[in-house]
């Protein structure tokens, strides 16, 4: 094996799992070992983890601030087709992994690396994502995935061969880690793993970290004002933001007014069921106004076609495809279609709900000349409709002169 890795890039988060994958890679390979630490918001000081790394003896560390990156180039990107896998999910794990897979890739060339590796398992998408991601960006690197070939399988075996190896580990806090698989980022954080193994069980209130329940948010509603240019946020409340900061904003007065908990079963791209939980109170409140403005400005075969292509979009980012050729070509068209989503949208947010209460734009596509039941002095002649009714049900009438009823 020594002969084959000289160099591995070690996507590292300075926890039980990455810290023993780090000395296991010294160990096995004998190669030399980078960290990357990404900080793309999830919540936790990731400085910590260069002197976990430099205790064992890495000398090359990376720790990131990626957080703009992550919300410019991917989350809005991805919003901007109001993107939601099989009908709820908002895609917080999935769209963080082309970034993490890029910036790997990145510090491979930078260091001369010849391998990454990562501790996503077996069983899960994560591998998929990272993995489809290196092979597009460099389709000769190595990929190493520990938990595809070693024998440590819980977390008992992992807290002893630290001991046995020396390795920097606080089990205190280790034993007394939630015992649930978590996943936090910008815009969500999940949830797996123990009780919700069991689809009917509900979840515990306390596993909740981002929002109050639906029930303890406040009984007076919030109201908050969303400026767009081009489908992207830029304000709230008529105060410009950064990328980052919108959702940062828009994730405490969501998590406040218990706005994004999801409760799920999703289908992984390996094949199996999975049960998770989601709480996006930032991403939930940016597709509804998103799809508010676009009601507004969007042309309707625009807006039809957009709608009938997000299935296949969020399916290619859910499965890791980022980096394909045919998800490239899908935004080229959602962003060209974004030129026109522009204004402000008034939003009620009201234990759990997001209620839209205004919508306006200087490129709105809603005539209230037309639109209006009152007298509109010409500017709509009815009986036109009477030709387009007929000629649409022209097909129908003599299918049905044919004798072929549809009853």
């Amino acid at each position: 094996m020594s002969a084959e890795v000289s160099k591995v890039v070690l996507a590292y988060s300075g926890g039980l799992d990455t810290s023993v994958i780090a000395r296991w890679l010294q160990d096995t390979y004998n190669c030399e070992v980078v960290t990357f630490t990404a900080d793309i918001g999830q919540g936790e000081e990731v400085e910590p983890a260069r002197a976990k790394a430099r205790a064992m003896g890495i000398k090359e560390i990376y720790i990131d601030d990626l957080r703009e990156e992550f919300v410019r180039d991917y989350v809005f990107p991805m919003f901007r087709a109001n993107t939601v896998y099989e009908g709820e999910y908002l895609l917080g794990t999935s769209i963080a992994r082309p970034l993490i897979a890029k910036r790997l890739i990145e510090i491979a060339n930078e260091t001369g690396a010849d391998a990454i590796s990562h501790g996503a398992t077996g069983k899960g998408n994560d591998q998929v994502r990272f993995e489809l991601g290196a092979y597009a960006l460099k389709p000769g690197i190595k990929v190493i995935a520990p938990w595809r070939e070693w024998d440590l399988g819980s977390r008992e075996s992992l807290m002893a061969y630290c001991k046995q190896h020396d390795i920097p580990v606080d089990y205190a806090s280790a034993q007394k880690k939630s015992p649930y698989s978590m996943d936090a980022n910008l815009l969500h954080i999940s949830y797996e793993g123990d009780m919700l193994e069991n689809p009917w069980s509900e979840p515990e209130e306390d596993m909740w970290r981002w929002s109050v329940s639906p029930e303890a948010a406040p009984d007076t509603p919030t109201y908050i004002e969303i400026d767009f240019e081009r489908g992207d946020i830029v304000a709230i409340d008529g105060q410009a933001m950064s990328p980052a900061t919108v959702l940062e904003q828009l994730n405490k007065v969501g998590g406040a007014n218990g706005i994004g908990r999801d409760d799920l079963v999703e289908n992984r791209y390996v094949g199996m069921k999975s049960r998770g939980c989601y709480e996006t109170p930032g991403g939930t409140i940016m597709l509804k106004a998103h799809r508010a403005i676009e009601s507004l400005t969007l042309d309707r075969e625009v807006a039809h076609l957009k709608d009938e292509l997000m299935p296949r979009y969020a399916k290619l980012i859910y499965n890791g495809y980022w980096w394909s050729p045919e998800r490239k070509m899908l935004q080229v068209a959602i962003d060209d279609s974004q030129q026109v989503v522009n204004g402000k949208v008034r939003l009620k947010l009201y234990k759990g709900n997001v209620i839209v209460v205004g919508r306006q734009s200087a490129d709105s596509l809603f005539d209230e000349s037309i639109a209006t039941f009152e007298d509109d002095a010409g500017a709509y002649d009815q009986a036109d409709a009477e030709g387009f009714i007929k000629l649409n049900a022209l097909r129908l009438r003599i299918a049905a002169k044919k004798g072929r009823s549809p009853l």
